[in-house]
């Protein structure tokens, strides 16, 4: 298949890029640097981070940049490109939560341009394709693969704006860097880096093994033009004594010519900042105490998972993510239902897993269950996608817990939330993003009642009579402090006093501190063009 045989589904999202993809014409202020890494999950993203703070805190304004994320994992962030809304309201887009985090880091607002590609995946072989935090449709792979040069002037003008107001702009790149089948596709590594002039530092993380089998191959397999903007070369993840892997530096330098920058030792406060990756889950952490088992199974296509983090990390709550094979534990106090980009596949999942009976038996014995977004949607009695949104159209029945139905479809609602819940006069913090819309007379309770910029409240979610069964479409909503511990106290477990705010940004200087000592951020500076 060619560019000129796309089909009239690909044709329509690629009219739809022309939108907001003319260059803009701002003069360059920043100076910019690229992070590729050997593979996927080698802390490129935690490294940008650590990155953004320790040159933050030395007086640079910087900005985070990824061409092209795919996640599940996603935050609201401003649109500057589209004016206020009827009533003055900010309008929102998406971008990946690890671009969000970086943004954190940076000790900026998060913007669309930060990752004006996002690729929500929805099926093996399909995502959710945004484009500077607008959707633009549903895409398989093999579409999106010839796409995706047309929106290469959106990406470069999306850098182009963070490099007119930024003194320093961080970008990260995607996987394997070393990818050359898709070299003359690629928007986000070495076609990227050519087309915005990007100094590369190679990052290795070698705790899984093959460092230098993985730093050799890629110079191997990169073009002599690829390898030129390669400037050296990290190793990440070390532990122990460092000087054992010294002759392995000399060979890969030897190899390569590439000049070794430094080394980044284990960080053991990783675990403190939200994963971009579910694959995290396969190895998640638990809360510290046993007061409180809540229990949350692991959909196929689980979005915004790092809901959960806030709870997992009290000491009075053990959290555990139940994985494909394995029932929910009859010593359960709360089933959470966590978002999901695909709610009707996660139903099935449901069902296959049998954990659909779990939790009907769970609530008959009176426990409590909660509903997060698309969870929320999977609480009632029916899901329709009539438009084929999330997948084939159709309908699947819900668990029937709380008397709602839910359609997908129209405009995706994206809001931040910064409010008070009068229905528990606790400050709640959060966001929305969802394309279905909820009916039904379970929303005559709602569980949360929100405080508007006009003095009014709007009801948001459902609460059953039994007050057992709640959910709500509020992402982030037990990162709020004060509404964590009025629900942990309603759950029976005692409110530990943790600032979970607090503790990310505690995280986040460690992390600068970490790579202060590690690396000689002048000469990585001195890189930067």
């Amino acid at each position: 298949m060619t560019a000129d045989t796309i089909p009239a589904q690909a044709a329509e999202l690629i009219a739809r890029i022309a939108y907001n993809a003319a260059p803009a014409g701002l003069p360059r202020r920043a100076r910019s640097l690229m992070i590729q890494g050997t593979a996927s999950d080698v802390g490129k993203s935690m490294v940008v981070a650590g990155l953004c703070r320790a040159y933050a805190r030395r007086g640079l304004v910087v900005r985070p940049f990824k061409a092209q994320n795919m996640s599940n994992n996603a935050a609201v962030a401003a649109d500057s490109d589209l004016p206020p809304g009827p009533d003055g309201e900010i309008v929102y887009g998406e971008i990946g939560r690890a671009q969000a985090m970086q943004a954190r880091a940076s000790k900026a607002a998060p913007s669309i341009h930060m990752n004006p590609v996002l690729l929500k995946p929805q099926t093996d072989i399909g995502s959710q394709v945004v484009l500077r935090g607008r959707v633009l449709g549903n895409c398989p792979a093999r579409i999106y693969h010839h796409m995706r040069q047309r929106m290469m002037p959106a990406v470069i003008d999306s850098l182009d704006r963070l490099r007119a107001e930024a003194d320093l702009v961080i970008v990260e790149g995607a996987g394997s860097g070393a990818e050359v089948y898709l070299r003359n596709s690629d928007i986000t590594n070495m076609h990227l880096a050519e087309a915005g002039g990007l100094p590369v530092v190679i990052l290795s993380d070698i705790d899984r093994g093959g460092t230098m089998a993985a730093i050799v191959g890629s110079h191997m397999l990169l073009s002599e033009a690829d390898r030129a903007r390669v400037k050296g070369y990290i190793v990440n993840k070390f532990r122990g004594d460092f000087s054992l892997f010294e002759p392995g530096v000399v060979t890969i330098t030897e190899a390569t010519g590439w000049p070794f920058l430094g080394v980044l030792r284990w960080f053991d406060s990783a675990e403190r900042l939200p994963a971009e990756d579910s694959l995290a889950l396969e190895r998640p952490a638990e809360g510290e105490g046993r007061g409180v088992n809540v229990a949350v199974p692991r959909l196929s296509r689980v979005a915004n998972f790092d809901d959960l983090d806030p709870l997992a990390a009290e000491p009075g709550v053990s959290l555990r993510w139940i994985q494909p094979g394995n029932p929910i534990p009859a010593d359960t106090d709360v089933v959470i239902l966590p978002g999901s980009k695909a709610t009707r596949t996660d139903l099935d999942v449901l069902r296959r897993e049998g954990w659909d009976i779990d939790i009907l038996a769970h609530a008959r014995r009176g426990g409590r269950v909660i509903g997060l977004c698309a969870g929320f949607q999977m609480l009632g009695r029916v899901v329709r996608d009539p438009q084929g949104i999330e997948g084939p159209a159709g309908e699947t029945a819900g668990l029937g817990l709380l008397d709602i139905e839910t359609e997908i479809g129209g405009e995706k609602r994206l809001i931040d939330i910064d409010t008070t819940d009068r229905a528990s006069g606790c400050r709640v913090t959060g966001y929305e993003m969802h394309m279905g819309r909820t009916t039904g007379a379970g929303l005559d309770q709602p569980w949360l009642v929100l405080e508007d910029d006009r003095g009014g409240a709007r009801p948001e979610g459902a609460l059953s009579a039994s007050g057992l069964i709640a959910g709500a479409y509020v992402h982030g909503l037990f990162g709020s402090n004060e509404f964590r511990a009025h629900w942990l106290q309603s759950v029976g477990a005692a409110a530990s006093g943790l600032d979970f705010d607090a503790r990310t940004e505690a995280a986040l200087e460690a992390l600068a501190d970490h790579v202060e000592k590690n690396l000689d951020l002048d000469a990585l500076l001195a890189l930067a063009v």
